[in-house]
């Protein structure tokens, strides 16, 4: 189980932080990541962590922007988000992943919750 939070509405340029906590499985042994929906848009993975927090990846569109981060001793991931953007707009997600690089940040099936909605508008 993971249980994503810290959504809500933003004015562009503001900052939010997400919390993933997880439970359940051996959030030590495992990549998380951060995924994003857009209505009418695809999944896209934003951000995943390898288990150490040694390596991290980043889309394009959020690189410079965002930060991920964990903390093993209690279980949570977090994606600090700053100068967002309109088009930053989704729900977002936190999910088990296979890796923390661009090819390996897919989450694996039934390692992921439900999401929180983040709405940057004006």
């Amino acid at each position: 189980q993971l249980q994503a939070c810290g959504g809500g509405l933003v004015q562009p340029r503001g900052s939010l932080r997400l919390s993933c906590v997880a439970s359940g499985f051996s959030f030590d042994d495992s990549a998380i990541g951060w995924f994003r929906q857009a209505p009418g848009k695809g999944r896209e993975g934003v951000s995943c962590i390898s288990r150490d927090g040694a390596n991290t990846y980043y889309a394009d569109s959020v690189k410079g922007r965002f930060t991920i981060s964990r903390d093993n001793a209690k279980n949570t991931v977090y994606l600090q988000m700053n100068s967002l953007k309109p088009e930053d707009t989704a729900v977002y997600s936190c999910a088990s992943a296979f890796g923390s690089t661009y090819r390996l940040c897919v989450p694996r099936r039934g390692y992921s919750g439900q999401g929180t909605q983040v709405t940057v508008s004006s």
